[in-house]
C-alpha cells in the first residue's frame, strides 16, 4: 500500500484552568508542547507536524521544536472548544498551503509520556486493519473496579461474593488520550475523532498518565527519566 500523506496535528490552547502556560512548563528540561512536537516529528509515517494555539508564546516554542503553527481563532479557543474544532481548523489551514492530507494523527500535548515507535505502531495498525480510526488505550484488565451506585459503592467487574483470582478478570482498556489517528471525513462530516471502523494501539501501562495537576509534573517527569526517555 502507497504510503498515505499524514499530518500530526496538536491542539495547545494558552489558557488552563488548572496549571497556568501548561504547555510551556519546563517537563526533563524542554517545554511540554516540545515533547510531543519531537516525538511526532521522529515518526515514521508522520510526513508534517502542525500545532494550533491562540498563544504566541506556544506557537513560538512550537516552531522551535520544528513544528508548523497554526494560529487558532478567538471563536475556537474558549474553554468549551473542541478538540474536534482545532484540528479541523488547523488541517484545512495546512491543506491549503502544502496540499491535501489523507491522514490524521491527533496528540494530546499533556500525555508527554509516548514513543515515536507509539506512533508508528499506530499507523501500521491503522493500514493493516483498514480503519477509518484508532485510539491509544491502556490495559487495566487486573483492577478491581467500582462505582458509587444508588444504593452506595458497588463493584463493576466482579462479584465481591465470589471474589475471583486477578488474572480472571476482565480485560479492560482505558483510553489515555495520548493519540488518535483518523481519516479527515470524520472532522469533516461528523465532527468526532472516532467513527467507521474503530481500532486500538495498546501502550504500556506507564504511558497512561498524563499533565493536568501541578504534581503530575513531578511524576511524569520522574516516570520518564527512568524509562529513559528524557
Amino acid at each position: 500500500m502507497m504510503a498515505r500523506k499524514t499530518l500530526a496535528v496538536i491542539a495547545a490552547r494558552g489558557g488552563s484552568k488548572g496549571i497556568p502556560h501548561k504547555n510551556l512548563l519546563d517537563l526533563c528540561g524542554k517545554p511540554l508542547i516540545a515533547w510531543t512536537v519531537e516525538q511526532a516529528r521522529a515518526a515514521l509515517g508522520v510526513d508534517v507536524v502542525a500545532v494550533s494555539s491562540d498563544s504566541d508564546r506556544i506557537l513560538e516554542a512550537a516552531e522551535a521544536a520544528g513544528a508548523v503553527g497554526v494560529r487558532r481563532p478567538d471563536d475556537i479557543s474558549g474553554d468549551l472548544a473542541s478538540s474536534e474544532s482545532a484540528w479541523l481548523h488547523a488541517l484545512d489551514a495546512v491543506d491549503a498551503r502544502m496540499g491535501r492530507f489523507e491522514r490524521i494523527v491527533a496528540l494530546q500535548a499533556t500525555s508527554p509520556i509516548r514513543e515515536p515507535r507509539d506512533i508508528e505502531e499506530a499507523l501500521a495498525t491503522f493500514d493493516r486493519e483498514h480503519l477509518d480510526s484508532l485510539l491509544s488505550v491502556c490495559e487495566v484488565e487486573d483492577y478491581f473496579n467500582w462505582r458509587i451506585g444508588q444504593n452506595g459503592p458497588e463493584p463493576i467487574n466482579y462479584d465481591y461474593h465470589n471474589r475471583r483470582m486477578r488474572q480472571q478478570i476482565e480485560k479492560r482498556y482505558l483510553e489515555n488520550g495520548s493519540f488518535y489517528v483518523l481519516i479527515p471525513a470524520l472532522l469533516r462530516e461528523q465532527n468526532n475523532r472516532l467513527g467507521g471502523k474503530i481500532g486500538f494501539h495498546v501502550m504500556e501501562r506507564h504511558k497512561m498518565f498524563q499533565i493536568d495537576r501541578t504534581e503530575d509534573v513531578k511524576l511524569c517527569g520522574a516516570i520518564m527519566r527512568s524509562y529513559g526517555y528524557a
